[in-house]
């Protein structure tokens, strides 16, 4: 059966059940291939070649603001800019090639943006090891995302750009909770084997992801008990991860699922 929107099921009160076991339930139901028809994540999935996945996996983690069938919709409209063949059209193109690429994409992302973007990933696959190496060699043993995203924002801006394309790239260096680069990690690095997820970067651990925070994985957090701070910036992430670690040391952020799935779906 296919998730539906605004579904809603009795749910059992958190002061009478254990929290994890809570968590793992919902964890269970929406990690589960029929969550992907109706999520961004459905875009990499028409993919098979590594670096299409990659490129299309954070193409649309960089938009993925506001609705997500308008994400999907935009996301679409960008693979069909880059001839539905990502990793062939970044490192083949042409300039008359991105003179194609024009007017809005999705909201405040735009043409201008996205031309550069596909130059700064040529960069990236030609000269700089592809994007897992990037991400892998800024974590170095660390516990969470924020170098890693930190050190791939200098690489990516490291080629002459326009500024207004700076804020697409968020830096949790800055204090931003990076919910769309944590949302790409978990895509490319977890492996559990249930058909969402890709997993297909080995060298980074699922246990020093941080959790993709947006407002309906920080609201449900809020109401459970789980997260204290009011903003969602990057030291919520923090305390959020470290809540999330106790409960799933090895993978804390499959709890993303049950998060947003009880946030966005079950309207809890």
């Amino acid at each position: 059966m296919r998730v539906v929107e605004n579904e809603k099921k009795d749910l059992p009160s958190l002061e009478k059940c254990d929290l994890k076991n809570f968590l793992d339930e919902k964890y269970e139901r929406f990690a589960r291939p029929d969550f992907i028809f109706d999520d961004p994540i459905s875009i990499p999935h028409r993919f098979s070649l590594r670096e299409d996945i990659e490129i299309s996996a954070f193409l649309t983690a960089t938009i993925a603001w506001g609705n997500r069938k308008s994400i999907i919709a935009s996301s679409n409209q960008m693979m069909k800019f880059l001839e539905d063949d990502p990793f062939r059209f970044v490192m083949d193109h042409s300039p008359g090639d991105l003179k194609k690429i024009k007017g809005a994409v999705h909201r405040t992302f735009n043409g201008t943006d996205l031309t550069f973007f596909v130059r700064a990933l040529k960069n990236i696959y030609e000269h700089k090891g592809g994007l897992e190496k990037i991400f892998t060699d800024g974590f170095s043993g660390r516990d969470n995302s924020a170098d890693s995203i930190g050190y791939f924002r200098k690489i990516f801006f490291s080629i002459p750009h326009p500024e207004r394309t700076e804020k697409h790239i968020s830096n949790p260096l800055a204090g931003s909770s990076a919910k769309r680069l944590n949302m790409f990690l978990r895509w490319m690095v977890r492996n559990d084997n249930r058909g969402v997820d890709f997993g297909i970067w080995k060298k980074i651990p699922a246990a020093s992801l941080s959790i993709p925070l947006d407002v309906h994985t920080g609201n449900i957090a809020r109401k459970i008990g789980l997260l204290t701070r009011a903003q969602n910036d990057w030291k919520a992430v923090r305390e959020l991860d470290a809540e999330l670690r106790i409960l799933a040391p090895d993978d804390p952020v499959k709890y993303d699922y049950a998060l947003f799935g009880l946030g966005a779906i079950e309207k809890f």
